[in-house]
């Protein structure tokens, strides 16, 4: 099987590469790129997969409500011709989503609760997901939340780079969500992709995969520095805010939890307790830096 991950240098295609060794064959920028759309199809002709995973996305939450064009043109205009692809050569299509397609009101969610994005991100995942779904309509949309790596631009390496600068930290304690480790997302990808190489036609539709468990921003970041301090990293005083103290263009869904118990009927598939990814991840950056 020859799986083709587009987003190459993101989190989740680093950690597909990790896990899926020789089967994985990564695609991204300048080769591919969703921006210039003569690149998708001459790359899949290149590669000839037997499987897609989408992994690209424009991911800059601020930065999409000054350039909405550019959000929709990586999360629903490139996704949407990469589905059209996949169905055209009759192939298991993966597309993942996020947890902003919710307002955040009622979480934990589940699939057929109805989304309300507050932010162009969002929206434009929404999109995509429903372009995917269109045009292929076996595709398999997984939305996941907080995701994390011990490389990439993420939270725990925001927090753990801001704690060698300063002694205070000021963290907002009224979002709620599930920590995702890309390497267990990594892994429930490729579970599913197995499945999907058997049973193309019978479990498409759209799953939550996230880490197992919630806490908020806050939680999160008292949880980073608890496992850091166990290997010397400096800890600063965090202080929990609210939202309204840390204005930021994009509106964050208050509770973006999500319920995975459908990708665990479906799939058998449920991804580890964040607190224990965590500690891996942790780890890995320490060893990384040095330290302990």
């Amino acid at each position: 099987m020859t799986i083709l991950v587009t987003g190459r240098t993101g989190q989740l295609a680093r950690a597909l590469a990790a896990a899926g060794g020789e089967q994985i064959r990564c695609a991204g920028r300048p080769d591919f790129d969703f921006d210039q759309p003569e690149t998708i199809a001459s790359v899949f002709e290149v590669i000839r997969p037997s499987l897609v995973i989408n992994a690209a996305a424009y991911t800059a939450v601020d930065a999409a409500e000054s350039d909405p064009q550019a959000a929709y043109r990586a999360n629903c205009d490139g996704p949407a011709q990469l589905a059209d692809l996949c169905a055209a050569y009759a192939l298991p299509f993966i597309h993942v989503s996020t947890d902003y397609v919710f307002d955040g009101r009622t979480g934990p969610y589940v699939e057929t609760d109805p989304t309300n994005p507050q932010c162009v991100y969002g929206a434009s995942k929404l999109a995509g997901e429903r372009a995917a779904q269109a045009a292929c309509p076996h595709a398999v949309v997984l939305r996941t939340s907080w995701v994390y790596a011990p490389e990439g631009k993420n939270f725990v390496l925001t927090m753990l780079n801001a704690a060698r600068k300063t002694d205070r930290l000021r963290v907002v304690a009224d979002q709620q969500g599930c920590p995702t480790a890309a390497a267990d997302l990594a892994d429930a990808v490729l579970a599913i992709a197995a499945q999907l190489q058997r049973h193309r036609s019978e479990s498409g539709g759209i799953y939550h995969a996230a880490g197992s468990g919630s806490t908020s921003w806050y939680g999160f970041a008292l949880a980073i520095f608890e496992e850091a301090a166990r290997y010397g990293w400096p800890v600063p005083e965090v202080m929990p805010i609210a939202t309204a103290d840390w204005p930021t263009p994009a509106r964050r869904p208050a509770d973006s939890r999500l319920d995975c118990s459908k990708l665990a009927e479906t799939f058998a598939v449920r991804l580890p307790p964040w607190r224990m990814s965590l500690a891996r991840t942790i780890e890995q950056v320490c060893v990384r830096h040095g330290i302990g």
